[in-house]
């Protein structure tokens, strides 16, 4: 199974377009020390021939331009891309589907919350009717479903029940304190020919005792790296919103994912999804040292993973 990292960044990318804080400041004066990213997402192959996106971003364009296996082939319409699994609503891994109208066809997997959001409060998919024949699919978590004619196993579990704020109204009331609805979800692939098993999880609400399993069941694992701090924000007086107002687990910190990540045996652990303010972005800093003294990666755009 052959994984591609097409963007690596949270939302804004990085730079982000109206930010100037001291990473973005620097990464646009070319600064050897940070790379630029675009937004999130993942590219997944049984062949190195048909790819399966997860996530569809606003730079979906320049993300298929970046990497030829995804370019067009012989033929005057053609794409290798025949599906695209979203792990949330946000419009940072949605938008990009607005993007791909011009296919023939495309199968989109995801969560019931999602599907309906994508319906109403942002009816991606009734835009698209006109411009597309996209076939949409609801994944449950713990109900499996195969890619590429079976030889790989998809395995959907649930992350959080957090909408994307323009759904918020839309969010479960709440009823023993522990909504339920899927409305982050992250994804387990397995090669059935190989048994590598990779997991994608770039939205962690919170570290649960699934989460926990799902990793540990890997060989190479993608999560959510977001912000270091969970008062990142506040610190730069960017927003008084802390990591889990946005929906993250911070990486530092009591509870935070770097204390479980690292207690986790399993072959490659990589953070992605990472806001432009996480001093992690510096491969110079003490923070980004810490990590690979665990042997914890930071994702960048362009990785390359076979499992």
């Amino acid at each position: 199974m052959l994984l591609k990292v097409l963007g690596s960044a949270a939302g804004g990318g990085f730079p982000q377009w109206n930010c100037g804080c001291p990473n973005c400041r620097r990464v646009r004066m070319q600064d050897p020390s940070l790379r630029a990213r675009l937004h999130n997402s993942l590219a997944v192959s049984d062949d190195g021939s048909d790819w399966v996106l997860i996530n569809a971003t606003p730079d979906i364009g320049a993300q298929i331009e970046a990497h030829a296996e995804l370019a067009p082939g012989s033929t005057i319409r053609h794409t290798p891309i025949s599906t695209v699994l979203l792990t949330d609503g946000e419009l940072d891994h949605t938008m990009g589907l607005l993007h791909l109208r011009e296919s023939s066809a495309i199968d989109v997997y995801a969560a019931a919350p999602i599907l309906d959001a994508l319906m109403e409060a942002f009816p991606v998919r009734q835009i698209l009717k006109p411009y597309a024949s996209y076939r949409w699919h609801e994944v449950r978590p713990q109900e499996s479903f195969p890619l590429f004619g079976g030889r790989v196993m998809v395995y959907p579990f649930f992350l959080g029940s957090k909408p994307p704020r323009y759904a918020s109204f839309l969010r479960d009331p709440d009823t023993d304190g522990a909504p339920t609805s899927p409305w982050v979800v992250g994804y387990r692939m397995v090669d059935q020919r190989t048994g590598g098993t990779a997991v994608y999880a770039p939205g962690v609400e919170s570290w649960s005792n699934e989460l926990h399993t799902q990793l540990e069941a890997a060989d190479c694992v993608l999560v959510d790296g977001t912000f270091w701090h969970s008062d990142e924000l506040r610190r730069l007086d960017i927003s008084r919103l802390v990591a889990s107002d946005m929906g993250h687990v911070p990486i530092a910190g009591p509870g935070g994912s770097l204390e479980h990540l690292s207690r986790i045996s399993v072959g490659r652990k990589i953070y992605i999804h990472i806001n432009n303010t996480n001093p992690i972005l510096d491969e110079a800093s003490p923070e980004n040292r810490s990590l690979r003294e665990l042997g914890i990666e930071v994702g960048y755009d362009g990785l390359e993973l076979e499992v």
